[in-house]
């Protein structure tokens, strides 16, 4: 079936930096390159086969070609393409925010909710994000605090650093902060609801638009319980799994594995170079890089010095 290298869309919001392209070689149309949506179908940004005979065309281009089989017998319970895969620079803070589950999202957006988990490739000193609340709140308290500008004191503020490891779970508020680099997994959705955004003025002048009475509907208004349901895997739930792949040239410089009929197969780069085979053909890989793997291409091997990120989509429990 081949191995797909893929080119991503790029987001110049207004809370990001140029990491991704001084560091990881994305390609960059103005100042900002605050996201690149590395392996996507979604029509706000999709992903482009940059290898072979499909090379110059979108991976959902690919999919509508190909089949629905390429994607793997486990994904047939969903109707889109299930996940969107991200880099992230937060040269400033982004929004206090929350996403909705599936329910509510395709009632109210005619998309898929979205819980996502978040890997931190880098971190300056001091660096924090925001995860859940400190102590339950009422429905009223959360208002009132959105109106008086007040909600940050009662956020859970969760100091960052190199190789953390958070799951955000739909209704989960959440926002990450300025100096962090992020890997970013989630369910395939651009639905985000703003609660609050440090009265910053968008790129029409004016400032930019929070959705206060839906975040109402969709927030949990209680601390996030942790849980080790994931092991042995750093995330795992019904959207996707995903596994930290850490080969250091010398003594672990090889992982073998096997891509079934149950799903494909997504292979991030967050550090190094190598090269990836599956069946007769290879493909050089390096830091940034974002591979695709068909359901069904059977035995792979990665080679090399890496740090990676690798993401499939397992039966539904």
């Amino acid at each position: 079936m081949g191995i797909l290298k893929l080119k991503p869309s790029g987001k110049d919001y207004i809370w990001g930096g140029r990491r991704l392209a001084d560091e990881y070689g994305k390609e960059i149309q103005g100042d900002i390159l605050a996201e690149t949506w590395e392996l996507s179908c979604h029509p706000d940004g999709p992903s482009y086969i940059t290898n072979g005979k499909n090379a110059g065309k979108t991976l959902h281009q690919y999919i509508e070609e190909n089949g629905r089989e390429v994607l793997g017998t486990n994904c047939a319970r969903f109707e889109d393409f299930p996940i969107l895969v991200k880099f992230i620079d937060a040269q400033d803070n982004l929004s206090i925010q929350v996403h909705p589950d599936n329910r509510y999202a395709q009632e109210h957006e005619g998309q898929y909710g979205k819980t996502e988990m978040w890997y931190v490739m880098d971190a300056d000193e001091g660096a924090f994000l925001y995860h859940g609340f400190e102590k339950e709140i009422s429905r009223e308290e959360f208002a009132k605090r959105i109106e008086e500008d007040t909600l940050l004191e009662v956020l859970h503020k969760v100091p960052v650093h190199k190789g953390d490891v958070l799951f955000i779970e739909a209704g989960t508020i959440h926002a990450i902060g300025k100096g962090i680099l992020v890997a970013e997994i989630q369910q395939n959705s651009n639905v985000t609801y703003r609660v609050y955004d440090y009265g910053r003025i968008g790129k029409d002048g004016k400032r930019r638009e929070l959705h206060v009475d839906k975040a109402l509907d969709v927030t949990k208004r209680a601390p996030v319980v942790k849980d080790a349901s994931h092991y042995p895997h750093i995330a795992d739930c019904d959207y996707f799994t995903v596994d930290k792949l850490n080969l250091n040239g010398g003594t672990m410089e090889t992982m073998s594995g096997y891509v079934s009929d149950a799903s494909f197969l997504s292979f991030l780069v967050l550090d190094g170079e190598g090269t990836i085979t599956c069946g007769e053909e290879t493909v050089d890989y390096k830091k940034g890089d974002s591979i695709f793997l068909p359901a069904g291409s059977g035995a792979y091997t990665v080679k090399g010095m890496c740090d990676a990120l690798v993401t499939t989509i397992r039966d539904q429990k």
